[in-house]
């Protein structure tokens, strides 16, 4: 008959089990694992109490505040003779004793979350159960190892911004095994209105990463509940600060948690992706930001965006716009629900933009379901598709009130990016999203969408082309020459009117003010003739009208006097900030104080007042910012240079990531990868 055990007491053992499931960044003062995976804990029993064979222990493993078997949030389990990797089980894995080793495996589909571990009538342990990307049942299994140290465990990492034309890498310090970090992650579970409402069934669908990412989608954004970000694109940042603040996701997510669960202002797409992604790895589940230059937002879900301009060439602001870039994310999972060949990314958006099934949220939807056009595809595949290769009609509305379609080239998703494994550079990854453009297949997947079916590369006007050209050389601070070229392929005389303008943009398309204009009413051209066309951009304009994305919108609008017809061609042109360099001095070592030397070259021709550098980086800053001001201010053509000193927590590869912010130049970023020496 068999014997229950008592337990006198118990050791959890969390750094052998922490190391072991590769959460012992996280701290090793607690239990925290990982699903499908067996951890050993200690049992101190009284004096040859356990018989192998004899000694029975009823295991009850229960998370969330209301377990059911029902709803799979309570396990009961004994002792076996052999752990069964797939689901709860215990067995004793040391020779008899006092003390002997007792190994437990979670199912690998059991709800992620905090548990509770009842051992017969006398032992009650606690931990944390996480998502397991190298277990081979778990629905994040990840089979290349390399992948696994980027995409789960990696603390830091490379969003692009800029433009097509110039993407601009921007360190980002996701921290998500910084201390505290992982209790904000569930508590960010904890208070969506799924749970809020009905927390048993909530705690259930934590079993499931496409729940638990939808989840996320939607609690990243604060839109329709107490979520994590308040956005912010229009007007000044009162109340708050810039999106372009933001270094890191830790100040973010440990903001919200002590401020009662208040959103925090502001973020925009790249800041609410980063925040996405730091949840998404905390829980185990594989993540990376992904950015998608010229992305468009489709309104009104027909796959086209209709864009208006004036008869200068100006846009007329609408809900349909072209991002410059736009940032989401993707997770690493399964999907079950789809028919098969559809596992593996899955693109999540966290911005607030459309709503999905009444809620703010956006994805999950395979990525290779909008390459194959499969827009019946959970979640919200349409959007998605939109975003990476919706058509562009455009219209000129006139005085008198009439529109007429414009000949333009303007073509959404492009050079689609994100970070490589292993090093800092971009990997392109529209091939993932799209066939390459005008191609067969890529028309054909237009039609498996009930797309219009038209050719994206629009015939220019018969024998006539307009392009804009640009200097390599276009720093802030600078002035500098763009160009329109007009050429005539034709066998005739031309004559035609050219309007070339610009004015700041965002990165998301609203518009600032006009930073240089010409309007040529009698551009004449002979056959096979080329005219290039200035238009001189000085600093004194538009150095007071650039936003943070230091972007400028060019637009030229062609009309052939001769067929009356227009053409416009846009682009946008991003300006260089300053370097930052930045000199590691002493040798770098675990628990050593060292220092960093900081320079920035002011380009401007104007001096710059409160000048600060911030830094901050995982195990580098001790989960924290450091920040040092300027005591005087800095001349043009000066340096403003700084040494800020730190101790580093861990040994290998770290990312110091810095901010530089003044008067008259705002947020400009650097970084350093640092090797820290054990």
């Amino acid at each position: 008959m068999a014997q229950a055990l008592d337990i006198d007491r118990w050791n959890l053992e969390c750094e052998f089990n922490n190391t072991d499931h590769r959460t012992d960044l996280n701290g090793v003062d607690r239990l925290i694992v990982r699903r499908g995976q067996t951890f050993t804990i200690s049992l101190y029993l009284p004096s040859g109490s356990y018989q192998p064979g004899v000694s029975s222990l009823d295991c009850i493993a229960e998370t969330g505040p209301q377990p059911s078997e029902q709803y799979g949030t309570r396990a009961y389990f004994g002792l076996s003779a052999n752990i069964d990797t797939s689901c709860w089980s215990a067995a004793v894995t040391s020779p008899p004793g006092d003390m002997v080793s007792l190994s437990i495996c979670s199912a690998p589909d059991a709800p992620i979350g905090r548990y509770t571990l009842t051992l017969g009538q006398s032992g009650r342990i606690e931990f944390i159960l996480l998502f397991n990307p190298w277990c081979p049942g778990d629905a994040v299994y990840m089979d290349n190892e390399q992948s696994l140290v980027e995409y789960v465990l990696s603390q830091d990492g490379i969003i692009f911004r800029g433009s097509y034309k110039y993407p601009i890498p921007t360190a980002w310090n996701f921290g998500q095994f910084e201390s505290g970090i992982l209790d904000v992650c569930l508590k960010i579970l904890d208070m969506n209105p799924k749970c809020l409402k009905n927390p048993g069934k909530d705690c259930s669908g934590r079993r499931n990463p496409i729940y638990v990412s939808r989840v996320l989608s939607a609690m990243v954004n604060c839109n329709d509940d107490k979520g994590v970000l308040l956005g912010k694109w229009t007007d000044g940042f009162e109340g708050g600060v810039s999106p372009m603040f933001w270094r890191g996701s830790v100040e973010i997510l440990r903001n919200w948690d002590t401020q009662a669960c208040q959103p925090v202002r502001y973020g925009q797409c790249w800041v609410f992706a980063a925040v996405a992604c730091s949840v998404s790895r905390a829980l185990g589940i594989p993540c990376r930001v992904v950015t998608n230059y010229l992305s468009a937002h489709d309104s009104n879900a027909n796959l086209v965006i209709e864009r208006y301009i004036n008869e200068n060439g100006d846009p007329i602001q609408s809900r349909e716009m072209i991002w410059n870039y736009h940032c989401w994310v993707e997770s690493w999972m399964t999907r079950p629900d789809l028919k098969s060949g559809f596992n593996g990314w899955q693109a999540s958006d966290p911005t607030p933009q459309e709503k999905s099934e009444g809620v703010y949220c956006c994805g999950p939807v395979p990525v290779r379901a909008i390459k194959e056009g499969e827009l019946t595809f959970k979640y919200d595949a349409p959007f998605v598709f939109a975003e990476v290769n919706a058509d562009v009609d455009t219209y000129i509305k006139k005085k008198d009130g009439s529109t007429s379609k414009v000949t333009s080239a303007a073509v959404v998703g492009q050079k689609i990016s994100t970070k490589s494994v292993g090093s800092d550079t971009r990997e392109d990854i529209t091939h993932l999203y799209k066939y390459p453009e005008g191609s067969v297949e890529e028309r054909e997947t237009f039609n498996k969408a009930n797309h219009q079916n038209k050719l994206l590369q629009q015939q220019q006007n018969e024998g006539l082309h307009l392009s804009i050209k640009v200097t390599s050389d276009m720093r802030k601070g600078c002035d500098f020459d763009v160009f329109a070229v007009v050429t005539n392929n034709t066998q005739s005389e031309k004559k035609c009117r050219l309007v070339f303008g610009s004015c700041a943009v965002s990165y998301n398309g609203f518009l600032g003010g006009n930073c240089g204009f010409k309007d040529l009413l009698n551009v004449e051209l002979s056959p096979g003739a080329e005219r290039r066309v200035p238009l001189r951009l000085n600093y004194s304009k538009y150095g007071g009208l650039l936003t943070d994305d230091n972007l400028i919108r060019l637009a030229a609008l062609l009309w052939d006097y001769a067929t009356r017809e227009p053409m416009l061609v846009v682009r946008n042109i991003v300006l260089e900030n300053p370097e930052i360099k930045v000199r590691i001095l002493g040798e770098p070592k675990e628990n050593r104080k060292m220092a960093a030397e900081i320079t920035l070259q002011n380009p401007l021709p104007r001096q710059l007042d409160n000048c600060c550098f911030t830094i901050e980086g995982a195990n580098l800053t001790g989960g924290r910012f450091i920040s040092e001001r300027l005591g005087s201010s800095v001349g043009p053509g000066e340096d403003a240079k700084v040494k800020i000193y730190f101790t580093p927590t861990r040994s290998g590869l770290r990312k110091l990531v810095v901010d530089f912010d003044s008067d008259k130049l705002c947020h400009v970023k650097g970084y350093k990868n640092v090797i820290i020496g054990k």
